[in-house]
């Protein structure tokens, strides 16, 4: 890298996962609107012929007036080609196709388990994980051995696993997990400070949250804005809309399987009284059959169950617009993506220092929860360095939802790493979605595996 009058040239990236139609657009677009870094995007997929489309599409940008920095992607075939020498990774992987996802997502449903994502908890997420951390271990191997100093940053989903996985392998590694699901909570108080006390333009960097818990499944019990406690107007703010919820667009949850109305979130800080930080599609999946009993009582609650064919139809929507953008019919939109990764490599690079949330293993950030296990605090980001910032402890009642989920991703971790079944088993009957009987509960889990065992080399299956 070369600094010069506050910009920096030269960056090298490697992208795992190079090929996608989805995250890499959004990363393109993003580099290209800020004016302090340039550099060279490394891409490497398993399917070459797709990091190749993302080369030409990421070099289009440079031609774009608006662009404001010159960034050269380049496709390599080998992962040792992309990483030897980089200075970032960035990791974002699909774990399977989709027909092992409707497995996931929908086997379980043949035995009254609903999930509304199924790609971090529940049964589909255990399997989800199965399969995946075997690729985390090859990428973690791979970066440990071709460039072990690198900053590299997971955004593959389930988010804490993947994660757990990189330092497991190699534990001097300097990896983070991002996700974004705090930014939206963020974005809740926002309107709620416009609905209840009329102030409009506020940023998310002014809305200040303490943050604590694990992916998906994380909580503030501290937010202000300009030094006002904005608990208990939050408090006030769910009495209002506990009933009704609230949206960016009334009613959007029953057309748009990807939001929800609040109401989970509302319900939970009513029970334990702290923000729960996630959407409502990801809470309800680490909480017992409360909200998703049936689909009936999931439409009460006001949000959707995502089905597998909504992401197929989605897909072939974005490789229809994709093949516009490659053949230029189409333009990629410069519009920032809400992602903090521009922000993080400046953090990184030094270029500024600033507070976010990510996923690292917990050196004594969160209290009562094991050294070692992967959760999601708030960080302070500067020249090389990555300081998690002290976040306490969350009320006992909650602390011991969380925990229950750590200890069980643990397990998750250990049997995949042993590739051991019966391991694997304990901790599909431990989650608290397989509300069945237990030797039902074998079936599924037989059936689960059968359906995923392309991706599970050397299981007895």
């Amino acid at each position: 890298m070369k600094f010069s009058n506050e910009k920096v040239s030269e960056i090298q990236i490697a992208y795992i996962g190079g090929g996608s139609m989805y995250w890499a657009k959004n990363l393109i677009a993003d580099l290209a609107l800020d004016d302090q870094l340039s550099g060279t995007i490394r891409l490497y997929d398993l399917d070459y012929h797709k990091a190749k489309n993302n080369e030409k599409l990421g070099n289009s940008v440079s031609d774009y007036p608006e662009t404001k920095s010159k960034w050269t992607y380049k496709a390599y075939p080998t992962l040792q080609e992309a990483l030897s020498g980089c200075d970032f990774v960035f990791i974002s992987i699909l774990p399977g196709t989709f027909r092992e996802m409707e497995s996931d997502v929908h086997e379980p449903e043949k035995y009254g388990i609903y999930q509304a994502v199924g790609d971090t908890t529940g049964p589909g997420g255990l399997v989800r994980a199965l399969r995946t951390i075997p690729m985390y271990v090859e990428i973690a191997q791979a970066i440990e051995r071709f460039s072990p100093d690198a900053w590299v940053f997971n955004y593959t989903n389930p988010m804490t696993l993947c994660t757990r996985t990189l330092f497991e392998v190699f534990p001097k590694i300097k990896a983070l997990g991002c996700c974004h699901e705090i930014f939206g909570t963020q974005g809740l108080l926002i309107r709620m400070l416009r609905d209840m006390e009329g102030i409009e333009g506020v940023h998310r960097d002014d809305v200040k949250v303490n943050v604590l818990g694990i992916n998906h499944f994380t909580w503030i019990d501290q937010a202000t804005y300009q030094n006002m406690d904005l608990i208990p107007m939050y408090r006030k703010f769910v009495d209002k809309y506990f009933e009704s919820g609230f949206e960016h667009n009334k009613d959007a949850w029953m057309t748009n399987t990807y939001t929800a109305a609040n109401r989970v979130k509302f319900d939970l800080f009513r029970r334990y009284g702290v923000i729960a930080a996630a959407g409502d599609r990801h809470l309800a999946e680490f909480m017992p059959p409360w909200y998703m009993k049936d689909a009936e009582t999931v439409r009460t609650w006001k949000f959707g169950l995502t089905t597998v064919q909504s992401r197929v139809e989605k897909h072939a929507a974005t490789e229809l617009f994709y093949g516009k953008l490659l053949s230029g019919e189409e333009k990629l939109p410069l519009k920032a993506s809400g992602e903090e990764e521009v922000r993080q490599l400046k953090g990184l690079i030094g270029l500024q220092r600033f507070v976010t949330n990510i996923n690292v293993p917990n050196v004594g950030q969160m209290k009562n929860m094991p050294l070692g296990v992967v959760v999601e605090t708030n960080a302070e980001f500067s020249a090389n360095s990555l300081r998690p910032v002290y976040a306490g402890e969350l009320p006992m009642e909650v602390n011991n939802l969380v925990l229950h989920h750590a200890m069980n991703q643990e397990l998750i971790l250990k049997a995949a790493l042993q590739k051991d079944k019966g391991l694997a088993f304990h901790a599909f009957v431990n989650d608290p979605l397989v509300n069945i009987d237990v030797n039902q509960a074998e079936v599924l889990f037989d059936q689960m595996l059968r359906n995923t065992k392309a991706y599970l080399p050397g299981w007895n299956i």
